[in-house]
């Protein structure tokens, strides 16, 4: 019988596996990614090989050294080199102008409020969500559109693969030995969206959170998945209650998790224009989100959950709102993971 199934026993630092493989000498990209998968360093998926001349290129317009230290991850609690970057960068297909935001993304989760040990480690779905804000959403042609959480998009595909892999080979949070997630969910793959601030009619997320509008941000969400929600559109009430609904049915509903932590709700652009047009701030629809979204009481076990307990999210600032999408009045609840962690929004910077 032939053996199929990459090798997840080596644990060994990322460029030393790298360095066995001599990817340099394969002749064809079949050999290639046949030797990068059985190592267990892909992701299921064809790979970049990245040869020696692709991670240079990869490097070049970084003005660190390749082998300058980011933030130690987990659950590997080692610290990736810039070069383990790049390499994967390369493995996923990245352009090497994209190189910063996913350092930045890798500094947020290495942040202890992210919880990156435990989101990696988890047997729950709970994967990063990457949410770009500012400038460099156009200049890297992120996609804040049609589309936004699918396909179609080089840089949200590339840079959110590009993360995963780092998470992956260097982090060590591999299927089955690091990584215990009983499902999963293609969030795993990638997960890299932006804000569309052109047709948003509120300040952008990052702006909402401390930073200015001119700056470049990466925000990091330990989420679980999404749920699709067709919002009323005859009154913001309406579009609080259905969406409220949705977010108690579809997920941050377990009794150990309500009133702990954050929940996202990406919401269309119409959507957020009609509610503008009825005066209506992001901070009215996060607090009426706050006091609607909530379990019923009879929900839960009798005195498990506190009766001021049953809400989504801590506070009202808890819920995050993101202007994202396409046309349509399609919004997408993102439920957080229940097990710790708050989201951290970092600054895009030169490397």
């Amino acid at each position: 019988m032939i053996d199929t199934e990459p090798e997840l026993s080596d644990i060994r630092p990322f460029q030393e596996r790298m360095g066995d493989l001599a990817i340099d000498s394969f002749d064809s990209f079949e050999g290639a990614n046949e030797a990068l998968y059985h190592s267990g360093l892909g992701d299921g998926l064809p790979l970049v090989p990245p040869t020696s001349r692709r991670v240079a290129a990869m490097l070049a317009p970084s003005a660190l050294p390749p082998e300058a230290t980011l933030e130690v991850i987990m659950p590997s609690f080692v610290a990736p080199t810039l070069r383990d970057v790049a390499t994967c960068a390369v493995m996923a297909g990245c352009e090497a102008h994209y190189l910063p935001v996913i350092v930045a993304a890798l500094r947020a989760v290495a942040d202890p409020s992210f919880n990156l040990l435990g989101v990696q480690t988890t047997t729950g779905a709970a994967a990063p969500l990457i949410i770009v804000n500012g400038p460099i959403v156009e200049s890297l042609a992120i996609n804040a559109g049609s589309n936004v959480l699918g396909q179609g998009a080089r840089a949200n595909a590339t840079i959110g693969r590009a993360f995963r892999l780092v998470l992956q080979n260097v982090g060590l949070a591999i299927p089955g030995s690091g990584d215990m997630a009983t499902h999963g969910h293609a969030g795993k793959h990638s997960w890299c969206i932006a804000e569309n601030e052109t047709r948003s009619p509120w300040p952008p997320l990052h702006v909402e959170r401390g930073f200015d509008v001119s700056t470049s941000t990466v925000t990091t969400v330990a989420a679980v998945g999404s749920s699709e929600v067709v919002l009323s559109v005859s009154s913001p009430e309406d579009l609080v209650t259905t969406l409220a609904h949705s977010m108690t049915s579809a997920g941050n509903c377990g009794a150990e998790t309500l009133g702990s932590g954050q929940a996202l709700v990406l919401l269309p652009p119409e959507s957020a224009r009609k509610l503008s047009d009825a005066d209506w701030t992001r901070a009215q629809l996060q607090q009426a989100l706050l006091a609607e979204a909530r379990l019923p009481s009879d929900w839960v076990p009798s005195g498990t959950v506190a009766a001021d307990d049953l809400a989504v999210a801590r506070s009202a600032e808890d819920i995050l709102v993101v202007v994202t999408g396409g046309v349509g009045i399609k919004a997408t609840f993102v439920p957080t993971w229940g097990g710790g962690s708050t989201a951290v929004t970092r600054e895009i910077t030169p490397i």
